[in-house]
């Protein structure tokens, strides 16, 4: 008889979080009830928020309350077929863009309602242009002021934006 009470591996797919309440939840690939993802367990792998549809990669383990999360081992974005392109960067080959050096920043602010915010290189003036789809594409829901992240960034049009946006201890584990 399995001990469903162990903390045990699951991969699955991010149904919804939302950072201002603190929680959110996964479904198995393997089916069965929803499970629990709370912002402190999200927080233990180094982000503050995941984007809805973002595979995962969890520990789970069996409580009083139902199946919740422990441990978040890997987050992949999800998958944007239907996502417009985005003019600056559709052009850009992405190699080219995997390739650029993730660059430490902190996030000056970012409204997800409007769709945008900036970010600021550490050493540099210049304000960097940070897009939801961007924001999405790495696989996040939202940004906090302040918060640490890892950014690749090309020039624009309009200025220097990102193409990608990882949490701060993701940069350094170079992912």
């Amino acid at each position: 008889m399995k001990d469903e009470s162990c903390p045990r591996p699951l991969s699955g797919r991010v149904k919804w979080f939302d950072p201002a309440k603190g929680f959110g939840f996964v479904v198995a690939d393997e089916g069965g009830p929803d499970i629990l993802l709370h912002a402190n367990v999200l927080r233990n792998f180094g982000q503050s928020s995941v984007a809805d549809g973002a595979g995962v990669e969890i520990i789970v383990q069996e409580t009083p309350r139902g199946v919740q999360a422990v441990e978040v081992v890997r987050i992949e974005p999800p998958e944007t077929h239907d996502a417009p392109p985005m003019e600056d960067v559709a052009a850009l080959d992405p190699e080219v863009l995997n390739a650029l050096p993730l660059e430490p920043a902190r996030v000056k602010w970012f409204d997800k309602a409007k769709g945008f915010g900036f970010a600021n290189i550490f050493g540099l003036a210049e304000d960097i242009f940070v897009h939801i789809e961007v924001v999405r594409r790495s696989g996040l829901a939202d940004l906090q002021p302040g918060e640490a992240v890892g950014l690749r960034v090309v020039e624009g049009r309009r200025g220097k934006m990102a193409t990608q946006v990882c949490s701060w201890e993701m940069a350094l584990k170079g992912e």
